[in-house]
């Protein structure tokens, strides 16, 4: 019998569909809220009852994240207000993160909240597309395999990272956290009673310890219902490692070994019978999901920081995608023609880079990508707003008189190497040469949602032969369908084609600076072409502000806006509602502040084409993704677009609150107009599952309606809607790409098999490319014949060449179109370049010497300092170390370079701090991104306090008696009842009794010691220090004479709260603090 459990979620509709739908939103309801929990082979991917791959990834990289902002706020001497726990949200971590911005802009989590989707993406990509790849699961114990995937990603990854290909490393990313994450499920590690991560997986310098053996048997099958105890004693008593068989096409595994189990697994049945998975709380080892799922998360924090400390924290914080702003990229036509648009887009350039300096809105990124004819590239990316500024300077208006020019291939190299939903300015004044490449960037801004506009200049008529910078140029102009390409996909990506003079082009360059304001949604987005005359309704909740209006068109084209019982027609340039500027074919609308809540219409009279975008600032937006859903429960991502006449469904987000809800969401498209209303299901984390039904052909935009439920009834909720920039577009064949890695070695070649499918027979147009001009060969077409079951096969071949430098990326789109170039379909593969990792051992650390005593005491600590030296080397055929950083400590670091006796590089590093700061944490990184910890402590000399002992005395009597101890090394105690006697030592190490003599350790550096429910025994110094009590004398005893003790004694390090902590409750005179002074120094002198 199949067993069925219901989602966390509710499965009720929240939209009234029509009597038609009906039949098919019942059996999407069914497809939904069922789950077959035998059906994993991991944990679940997403959204289930038990613990998933993304809330395992979610709750490691937001605890994480929070982690460095403390610190980094700690650093800086800011207050850090964020309790960092399994439950924080993406909302909770950027607020604390940004908590010292003085910005009155509000914080969009857009940016952070795509950056975990594209990790959480490739993490449940491996569960889907790698089922039978066992290594990328350890299942069938293969954990040297496992390792080694790991390995070679780590490096990988740690290479994009510093080449700032942050895409690439989220890729590489989610799949190592996948690996490490199914480790804890799938092998015996929590069966043999381990609390903390396995950090060998993620150090190949460190072996893999107690591996079962090939022929080793480590499972007895199961009896009846009951798995729990099927691994054999002897393995658990040994400690031996071992993890489950699994397969989903055949039974066989080696005698006496353990099996994954679930329904997807046939060897589960095959003796011994059963499985010792953790998956799911309804698998064979059920009872010990939460552990595992709780180890997973400690591991993948383990990773996070390894890649932190080998990537510093602000390249962490970018990888993890914590920015408020967007990257500023421009795509520059440089032929001689250009000079003026050149110099508008260095104006403008400078302007934003200048005026957000230092604030929220300063560009996360910088990037140009210069075109003309027949050169594109190459791509300047930078975070060094100086280096950008001297690289868009360089820029010069030369040759290209025979226009066209490369101006697609220069858009195609911005789309695959800008962040996803980025903005992109394409500034030329020529037709496009590559206009062959259209479907490829179309393909390209619906893969990373990115948002597309366009200046032209010179498209009004050809200009007579000039002479620019003494050279003669042919008169060009951008051709009419050279002007609809731009159109096309300004349309395609929510972008604008604005067409100005050259002379007006730095007044519409306005447009930039409005978009780099921060936090900038799209309230409402319609083209009309045709165009005829229409009302648009939209309404700007209370949490927009700066609401901007633009609409193109033709010059004759009027509008009227008007809201609350007042109107403005396009005439007035200044009005009761808004401000208008004109220029070229922009109309730039900006309402008055003051009075932009509520709901607004603009009627617009034209019959030529028109598009009309409304923005504003606010934290609340969306985003989305189209995903399919699985008979194994859960939903993976969609890959190209969405089947003609099939479901679409979309995986929304809601972003910047935690108190919003979707009320609506439709598909909708303007040429016919049709609207589609989607069926919404609440998941968890503000994500929304939203589905279609036999959507029709055609391009759609998706609109969101929703409310805010923070408020206390529901008739003063605050409603919004909010659209996405880039369009839906269905079509009825599709393609498929996998390839066994997404890594590959310079100088060799990768093969990635693909295939069309369509349900209409005949020969499909295949078109390759990559951003790279990597070589490589591909079928220009593929046939699908009547006998071929709707599918068709190629091979695709690329070759990376031997000087490609290890962090670079490469971007494979893979296109298919009908003999009609009427329905066209991609795949878009992403590659990360990275040479195969030799260097696998970590910086070792010699500590060389720790000079200088500090004193227990907090109060004297800034009179005192401590000095530490060691020494760190990466080996003879190590790649040498590249940094050292301070992780723990707030003193002064210094290093220098010697060679060693081996011939070895030596880095000398000396730490000097007050005796305030006690611990120091270095974190030494080689060139290879291996990381190796250094770590010292102070000694501390522990000084005496007054220690005085209450006993009840009759009211008449008070005896108290002072009496010097005249000793070497005096070591005044605390006894309750008793008599304590000091114990020599060569450096002084206060110990703790709990009602009983304490004696102190010789040790040669500091190792305090603490006991629950004691008293603190200070050692003084070499000084005699007088000792005060009450009622009990202390008497010194020969210090040559040890005195055994009863109280066992564990070493523990000390910090200075600690040292505070434990002396509290005592007191000290001021007779004591003299003598505190004189021994000091005495000690120093």
């Amino acid at each position: 019998m199949l067993h069925f459990l219901t989602l966390p979620f509710s499965c009720s509709f929240s939209t009234t569909l029509s009597i038609m739908a009906v039949k098919h939103t019942v059996m999407l309801l069914v497809a939904v809220c069922l789950y077959l929990p035998g059906l994993t082979h991991g944990f679940q991917p997403s959204f289930s009852v038990d613990e998933t791959h993304r809330d395992i990834t979610r709750k490691a990289v937001l605890r994480k994240t929070a982690e460095v902002c403390q610190d980094l706020a700690a650093a800086d001497g800011r207050d850090f207000n964020l309790n960092i726990d399994d439950n924080l949200s993406v909302q909770e971590v950027q607020k604390a993160c940004f908590s010292s911005s003085t910005s009155t802009a509000p914080l969009s989590t857009d940016i952070f909240q795509t950056a975990l989707n594209e990790i959480y993406g490739s993490n449940e990509k491996v569960y889907f597309s790698l089922v039978d790849f066992p290594e990328f699961h350890f299942h069938s114990e293969t954990f040297l395999g496992g390792r080694d995937i790991i390995t070679r990603d780590m490096s990988a990854m740690k290479a994009s990272v510093k080449s700032e290909n942050f895409v690439a490393a989220r890729q590489v990313l989610g799949q190592i956290c996948h690996i490490i994450q199914d480790f804890y499920s799938h092998s015996n590690w929590v069966e043999l009673g381990k609390t903390t991560p396995y950090s060998a997986l993620i150090r190949p310098d460190q072996p893999l310890q107690n591996l079962a053996g090939p022929s080793t048997p480590t499972c007895n099958s199961c009896t009846g219902d009951a798995c729990t105890d099927n691994i054999l004693p002897e393995v658990l008593k040994q400690g031996l490692l071992t993890s489950g068989y699994f397969s989903t096409f055949s039974s066989s595994k080696p005698t006496g070994k353990c099996s994954h189990g679930g329904l997807l697994d046939k060897t589960r049945k095959r003796d011994p019978v059963g499985g010792i998975n953790k998956d799911s709380f309804t698998s064979d080892h059920g009872t010990l999901h939460k552990k595992a799922a709780n180890l997973a998360v400690d591991a993948t924090m383990e990773l996070l920081e390894d890649i932190r400390l080998a990537a510093g924290d602000r390249n962490f914080l970018r990888l993890m995608g914590l920015s408020q702003s967007y990257a500023l990229c421009f795509v520059i036509d440089t032929t001689g023609s250009m000079a003026d648009d050149i110099d508008a887009a260095k104006q403008v350039a400078f302007n934003i880079i200048d005026s957000n300096a230092g604030t929220l809105q300063e560009p996360s990124q910088y990037i140009l990508v210069p075109f003309n004819d027949p050169e594109f590239g190459p791509v300047i990316k930078t975070t060094d707003k100086n280096y950008f500024k001297k690289e868009i300077n360089k820029l010069t208006a030369s040759g290209g008189g025979d226009e066209p020019e490369m101006s697609m291939s220069g858009l195609r190299l911005a789309l695959t190497s800008a962040p996803p939903s980025s903005k992109i300015y394409v500034f030329t004044d020529a037709s496009a040469k590559d206009s062959h490449l259209k479907s490829t960037n179309i393909a390209l801004i619906e893969r990373t949602k990115t948002e597309v506009s366009f200046l032209l200049t010179n498209i009004f008529s050809s200009r007579r032969r000039r002479s620019i910078h003494g050279q003669n140029f042919s008169p060009r102009a951008v051709r009419l369908s050279n002007v609809q390409l731009y159109r096309d996909l300004a349309q395609a990506s929510g972008g604008q084609a604005i067409e100005v003079r050259k002379s007006d082009l730095s007044l519409a360059t306005t447009v930039i600076k409005d978009s780099s304001a921060g936090a900038v949604v799209t309230v409402f987005q319609v083209v009309m072409d045709p165009g005829r005359p229409d009302n648009f309704n939209f309404t700007v909740d209370s949490s927009v502000s700066n609401v901007i209006i633009y609409i193109t068109g033709v010059s004759s084209l009027t509008f009227t806006l008007s809201s609350a019982g007042v109107s403005q027609e396009s005439s007035q340039t200044s009005g009761p509602l808004a401000s208008i500027t004109t220029v070229g074919n922009l109309r730039r609308i900006r309402l008055n502040a003051g009075n932009q809540t509520g709901f607004w219409q603009i009627h617009i009279n034209s019959n030529s084409p028109y598009s009309i975008k409304v923005t504003g600032q606010s934290s609340v937006n969306f985003i989305y993704s189209i995903v399919e859903l699985q008979k194994e429960g859960g939903i993976r991502p969609k890959e190209g677009r969405p089947a003609t006449g099939g479901n679409v469904t979309l995986l929304v987000t809601v972003t910047g609150s935690d108190t919003v809800t979707v009320t609506k969401l439709t598909l909708f498209n303007s040429s016919g107009p049709k609207e589609l209303i989607g069926s919404i299901q609440s998941l968890e984390n503000s994500n929304f599952l939203v589905t279609f039904t036999e959507v029709p052909v055609g391009d759609y935009v998706v609109q969101l309606q929703g409310e805010d439920t923070s408020t206390t009834s529901r008739s003063t909720s605050d409603t919004f809607q909010r659209q996405a920039s880039t369009r839906i577009t269905t079509a009825s064949l599709s393609v498929a790409a996998q390839a066994d890695s997404i890594n590959i070695e310079p100088g060799t070649r990768i093969t990635i098999p693909f295939t069309v499918s369509s349900d209409v027979t005949g020969t499909f147009t295949v078109q390759v490319s990559n951003d790279r001009s990597f070589d490589f060969t591909s079928p220009g077409n593929v046939n699908i014949g009547p006998s071929d079951g709707g599918k068709a096969n190629g091979t695709i071949t690329l070759s990376v060449p031997a000087s490609t430098k290890s962090g670079t990326d490469v971007t494979l789109t893979i296109q298919a179109q009908n003999a009609a170039a009427t329905d066209i379909n991609y795949a878009v593969l992403r590659f990360s370049v990275a040479a195969k990792a030799t260097d696998l051992s970590s910086p070792v650390c010699q500590v060389v010497n720790i000079s200088g005593i500090c004193n227990v005491s907090s109060i004297l600590c800034a009179s005192s300092q401590w000095e530490f030296i060691a020494n760190l080397t990466d080996g003879i055929n190590g790649t040498g170390i590249a940094s050292i950083t301070l992780r723990e400590g707030n003193g002064t670091l210094d290093t220098s370079t010697a060679v060693g006796a081996r011939g070895e590089n030596i880095t000398l590093v000396t730490y000097t701090a007050s005796c305030c700061s006690q611990n120091v944490v270095l974190a030494a990184v080689d060139r290879a991104g291996n990381v190796g910890p250094c770590m010292g402590q102070a000694r501390v000399l522990a000084t005496p306090a007054t220690i005085t002992t209450t006993t009840p005395v009759p009211a008449t009597t008070s005896l108290t008696t002072t009496t010097p101890v005249p000793t070497t090394i005096p070591v005044p105690t605390t006894a309750s009842l008793t008599t304590t006697t000091p114990v020599p030592t060569t450096i002084p190490v206060p110990t703790t009794a709990s009602l009983t003599t304490t004696t102190l350790v010789p040790t040669t550096t500091p190792v305090p010691t603490t006991a629950s429910l004691t008293t603190t025994t200070p050692v003084p110094t070499t000084i005699p220090v007088p000792t005060t009590t009450s009622l009990t004398t202390t008497t010194p005893v020969p210090t040559t004479t040890p005195v055994p003790t009863t109280t066992a004694v564990t070493p523990s390090v000390t910090t200075a709260a600690a040292n505070r902590a434990s002396t509290r409750g005592h007191t000290m005179s001021v007779t004591h603090y003299v003598w505190i002074s004189i021994a000091f120094s005495l000690l120093f002198k």
